[in-house]
């Protein structure tokens, strides 16, 4: 009696878990779609103000690495030969 009591209550159980997963997995994954389609039209959008913002053909640059010493003291060290080796 008590193996056919558990395998009705594990029978019940796994049905309802079954019928709720069915309502709440559609709404989960709504939910995840919608939000990837939002980041995916503010990604657009913010791409498009960009775009829009450079005229075409414009060069513009954003970041100037400071120089650092030995770069300067490369600049100062004089004229440089190139050479042919000869054989």
């Amino acid at each position: 009696m008590a193996v056919i009591k558990f395998l009705f209550i594990s029978i019940l159980v796994m049905w309802l878990i079954k019928q709720i997963v069915k309502l709440l997995l559609p709404m989960l994954f709504q939910k995840v779609v919608s939000k990837a389609q939002e980041n995916a039209q503010a990604q657009y959008q913010s791409q498009q103000n960009y775009q829009q913002q450079k005229p075409i053909g414009k060069i513009s640059v954003d970041y100037v690495p400071p120089k650092d010493k030995e770069a300067r003291a490369a600049d100062k060290a004089g004229d440089f030969i190139d050479f042919e080796e000869v054989k």
